[in-house]
């Protein structure tokens, strides 16, 4: 009962993870796509302005989502991160990548510099959803398990490569649906229609390839598509379908923060979704939660640890959110930067 209590915890901490993550990885790769210095300039302004404040944060869920893995299910996390090194590095790379990308860009003085650091942060936007997919991917189809060699065909099947594609499509779609606000937020009118049209037509490649996916999990992952296709998995899926309607439904209104909501309970559902649809598997068909988990006084202190969590850094984290979006974090500008402070740092200029 405890182990499948912490595993509700870890997919919820996934769930999360996949949502404010996604965000920022989604503003990484409408930064790829914006153009050239000249046609990119508004989009990347507006990127800038909305991630800076939250975008470290997101990684605390990817935190938690590693302290359960390797104290709650120690023999699932040996398994995957042996047999799936090499994907999981490349993902780890490309987010070390993308924040030192994203910070130097806005420091550097060069031109060049700019550019650089720029093509770097959008870049590893795309490779560490991709390879986390691909991660994904080789769970659900079962080809990892207890002394699977660590080979490409563990994570290059065809459910691996379109969860890939799957993960970009979503980040995506939720990057778009956030600057489509952000763009209300900080009235730069000319990208509200911007962002509309790309959260749209992202919405519907997300769409497409979910579809795909799910005949590829037919033939690929049978027990992943059977779980998918009836009872819990199946409510969670329908869930996530309503949701991304009503995103589309509400994003051809006035701009609003229900839009968010709806966006994030779309890929949230799908997440989620995809958990049931495992169940009582962490990896199909050869490891079960009961098997995989760890001590008995481990999982509990885990949940105690959960409670905690629950109790503290969610709310904190929350109110980061909710101050973010309703404009209440703006970033020194450069005017602010350059006053003068006295001794004492009360604003007045000290005497030569």
């Amino acid at each position: 009962m405890t182990a499948d209590l912490v595993a509700v915890v870890l997919l919820l901490a996934v769930a999360a993870y996949a949502s404010a993550g996604g965000t920022d990885y989604g503003a990484g790769f409408w930064d790829l796509t914006a153009g050239g210095a000249d046609r990119g300039k508004r989009p990347r302004w507006l990127i800038d302005h909305a991630m800076a404040p939250v975008w470290e944060v997101n990684n605390v869920w990817l935190i938690f989502v590693f302290i359960i893995l390797w104290t709650g299910f120690p023999s699932f996390f040996q398994t995957v991160f042996s047999a799936l090194w090499l994907p999981l590095a490349l993902a780890a790379v490309g987010l070390v990548l993308r924040g030192a990308g994203f910070a130097f860009r806005k420091s550097s003085r060069r031109l060049v510099g700019r550019r650089l650091y720029g093509a770097v942060f959008a870049v590893s936007s795309l490779v560490t959803p991709f390879f986390l997919g691909t991660a994904v991917g080789a769970v659900a189809s079962g080809r990892v398990a207890a002394g699977t060699e660590a080979t490409a065909d563990a994570w290059s099947s065809p459910t691996s490569l379109m969860i890939g594609l799957l993960a970009i499509a979503t980040t995506a779609f939720l990057g778009a649906v956030f600057l489509f606000g952000d763009a209300r937020r900080f009235e730069a009118f000319d990208l509200i229609g911007y962002f509309r049209r790309r959260a749209l037509a992202s919405l519907v490649v997300l769409a497409v390839l979910a579809v795909i996916t799910l005949f590829v999990l037919a033939d690929d992952a049978p027990h992943v598509s059977h779980g998918l296709t009836h009872g819990v998995g199946l409510l969670f899926a329908v869930i996530a379908g309503v949701a991304a309607l009503a995103t589309a439904w509400l994003m051809l209104r006035t701009p609003g923060n229900w839009v968010r909501v709806t966006a994030v309970g779309a890929v949230a559902s799908g997440v989620i979704a995809w958990g049931m649809a495992q169940r009582p598997y962490l990896i199909p068909t050869s490891l079960t939660v009961a098997d995989g988990a760890g001590a008995s006084g481990t999982l509990t202190w885990l949940v105690v640890v959960s409670l905690v969590a629950l109790v503290f850094i969610v709310p904190a984290v929350v109110l980061l959110y909710w101050l973010d979006t309703h404009g209440e974090l703006e970033a020194l500008t450069d005017a602010d930067l350059r006053k003068e402070s006295g001794p004492d740092g009360d604003g007045t200029a000290g005497t030569v």
